[in-house]
């Protein structure tokens, strides 16, 4: 399939986030008495801020937000640093665009967190748009389905181009097939194949080299 857009996920697809992004939901859980450890909360990559201290442990909507600040607040002194750019992903991303493809970030992280982190790795060049939710997390109430579709207008307001979602968990999936645009599950992130498979992924690729055989 030839595919002139592609979206990316940001956490567990371009970057490995698990050292900050566990060490701040430990942070934030710790101001209600709640310890997990750190291995425990990598569930937590990937799906939106708030339904993780929602669904997960029952927070009524002011502690949410107590526990979303405290979150932020580390990410953004010292999480975003504690990220790392999974191997070849700058290069995948130039042949992209030498190859003449549109590229955007769709993400569930809050847009101006999404942004720091693509500017921290130099690679925002490679994105004509960063796609993320508002800081009151409007834009992830019903999943990504308004993350990526804000992307895909973005990049082609006509809706004439054929585009692809490329994600690790099956919000990524799903949000690409409200949309009614192709998905590729990537495996090296924070999702099972298996979680990708049910979520009905067009395609899954298991490397770089495997994507790049996709979309290149």
């Amino acid at each position: 399939m030839s595919y002139d857009i592609c979206l990316f996920d940001l956490d567990g697809t371009l970057t490995d986030p698990g050292p900050g992004l566990t060490k701040a939901y430990q942070i934030a859980l710790s101001a209600f008495g709640i310890h997990e450890e750190l291995d425990s909360l990598s569930r937590f990559i990937g799906p939106p801020l708030r339904d993780n201290f929602r669904k997960g442990y029952g927070f009524s909507e002011a502690d949410t937000e107590k526990a979303v600040a405290a979150f932020r607040k580390y990410l953004n002194e010292k999480g975003v640093y504690e990220n790392l750019l999974y191997p070849g992903i700058p290069e995948l991303l130039q042949n992209l665009v030498g190859n003449g493809k549109k590229l955007a970030v769709a993400t569930n992280k809050v847009t101006y967190l999404a942004n720091l982190t693509v500017k921290h790795f130099k690679i925002e060049k490679y994105f004509e748009f960063i796609s993320g939710d508002t800081d009151d997390g409007s834009l992830t109430k019903n999943g990504k389905l308004l993350i990526i579709r804000a992307a895909l207008d973005a990049l082609d307001p006509g809706g004439v181009k054929q585009a692809v979602m490329i994600g690790d968990r099956e919000d990524d999936i799903i949000g690409a097939k409200a949309n009614n645009t192709d998905s590729i599950g990537i495996t090296w992130g924070y999702g099972s194949r298996g979680e990708l498979e049910k979520a009905g992924a067009t395609w899954i690729a298991d490397s770089l080299e495997a994507l790049c055989r996709l979309i290149c």
